[in-house]
């Protein structure tokens, strides 16, 4: 009860409003009145909610807040203020559009959405990546962010985000426990630095149908075999889209690299029953080509194509970690061994500091040790989970649920339908919520738009 009041004399005060006032406040005068936030525009949003774009005043360096700052895009799909409210990120830049996070269905509330630092355009000027662009700055990005709208919106707190977004909230949970009521992580890997990779061990035996993995591995060394064919293709494509390749080195590194990825992308976005559409070895190359393009595209590694995604790929040479190549039966085959790598694929203007083996193993035992009401959600073909976050003798009202032959887009409502029911329970539960249907509880008025097509990012090499 107590908690409440405060809440409630908070949300008064930022609001400007007496005690005695009965009408809620309009949402854009609270907004205004969070200091280091602006209203960039309201964006038309389905009824009943309201949609804006934002920037907030961040610290570049949060250890050293005098050290300068810089404007970070947000976005706040407002509900209600006495709705539970769901910090997303997808570890990336911030859509522009009112998309809903499952859980922000589940809980039907208000969603704040953050870009990620050094994702143009919330990039610290001048630029230092090795102080700046770390995990434990993105997690206080996030958290001086929470602390802001809490102001606003009192209630329950869940903290979400899929793929490198799912990573982002574990970290950002590790750091600022006490932050958020509760984690949803989606498909988030845990790319502790063991002896063994264990990626390769996975996609050896991914699926349950040899014959799929066989064919995908034939279709690679028919690539390989016929590059300079397919290569052909590639680059009239390229020069009628106006692509370079400086970063990587040419286009027939980036066409390698492409192929190794091809086989770990497929499982990572495509079903099993898609094995139908691989085509045979010899097969026209304008086919092959066509196939590539669909599930990993062989001018991926381009310098257009990469620009948006250099901060991911820093990240994970000093920090994140990432899968070894899976390309011993390609290795007669190859002419670039050993280049399927992050360090590849950040311009050599950018320096590169030592790996940081403490980063993971850290994250790893907080969430074995500590972690309380976690709930991750895989995918059981997704080579991203091969290495998943593991509940421990520590970990306190926490759950991990598997979309049984999902991929990288698992959810909760494709779990089967008791597990789907008990997720959905959970989560409600943790925003203060009774709990319901998976039907009833992802209801949304019409208009909105199709979250996880806006958000999907294709590669081996990318979260």
């Amino acid at each position: 009860m107590r908690r409440t009041f405060i809440a409630l004399a908070v949300l008064l005060t930022v609001a400007g409003l007496a005690p005695a006032a009965s009408a809620a406040p309009d949402i854009t005068t609270v907004l205004e009145r969070i200091p280091g936030l602006t209203i960039v525009k309201e964006d038309p949003a389905p009824s009943g909610f309201r949609f804006f774009e934002l920037t907030f005043t961040q610290p570049a360096d949060h250890r050293h807040p005098g050290a300068g700052t810089f404007e970070q895009r947000f976005t706040l799909l407002h509900r209600d203020f006495s709705a539970p409210t769901v910090a997303f990120t997808s570890g990336y830049n911030v859509s522009a559009k009112p998309n809903r996070s499952e859980p922000t269905q589940i809980v039907d509330g208000n969603q704040l959405s953050m870009e990620y630092r050094y994702f143009t355009p919330s990039r610290p000027e001048p630029e230092n990546w090795a102080k700046q662009l770390t995990i434990w700055q993105a997690a206080a990005d996030e958290h001086r962010a929470v602390q802001a709208f809490k102001a606003i919106y009192p209630g329950k707190w869940l903290a979400t985000g899929a793929s490198k977004g799912g990573m982002t909230a574990t970290y950002f949970r590790r750091f600022f426990p006490g932050d958020v009521d509760a984690t949803i992580p989606y498909v988030a890997p845990n790319d502790v630095i063991d002896p063994i990779d264990v990626y390769n061990r996975f996609l050896a035996h991914v699926g349950d149908d040899p014959g799929c993995r066989d064919a995908l591995k034939a279709i690679q060394r028919d690539a390989l075999k016929r590059r300079d064919e397919l290569g052909a293709i590639a680059a009239a494509d390229a020069a009628r889209r106006g692509l370079t390749f400086s970063i990587v080195g040419s286009a027939d590194k980036s066409l390698e690299i492409a192929v190794i990825d091809s086989y770990f992308a497929f499982w990572q976005y495509q079903k099993q029953a898609d094995c139908a559409t691989v085509p045979a070895p010899g097969a026209p190359a304008a086919d092959v080509y066509a196939w590539y393009e669909k599930v990993e595209s062989l001018n991926t590694y381009s310098d257009q194509d990469l620009a948006p995604f250099i901060p991911y790929y820093y990240q994970a040479a000093v920090q994140l970690g990432s899968p070894e190549a899976y390309d011993s039966y390609l290795r007669d085959l190859l002419r670039y061994p050993g280049a399927d790598q992050p360090k590849t694929f950040v311009p050599a203007s950018i320096r590169l500091p030592h790996f940081d083996y403490l980063a993971m193993p850290d994250i790893d035992f907080w969430v074995k040790s500590q972690g309380t009401r976690l709930l991750f959600v895989y995918g059981s073909n997704d080579p991203w989970g091969a290495e998943p976050f593991e509940l421990g003798f520590g970990s306190r009202d926490s759950y991990r649920f598997y979309v049984q032959g999902g991929n990288h887009g698992a959810k909760i409502a494709q779990l089967a339908p008791a597990e789907a029911a008990a997720a959905t329970a959970t989560v409600r539960r943790w925003a203060g919520l009774p709990a319901t249907s998976a039907l009833t509880a992802r209801s949304a008025p019409a208009g909105f738009p199709d979250f996880d097509a806006d958000l999907t990012l294709t590669g081996r090499s990318r979260l």
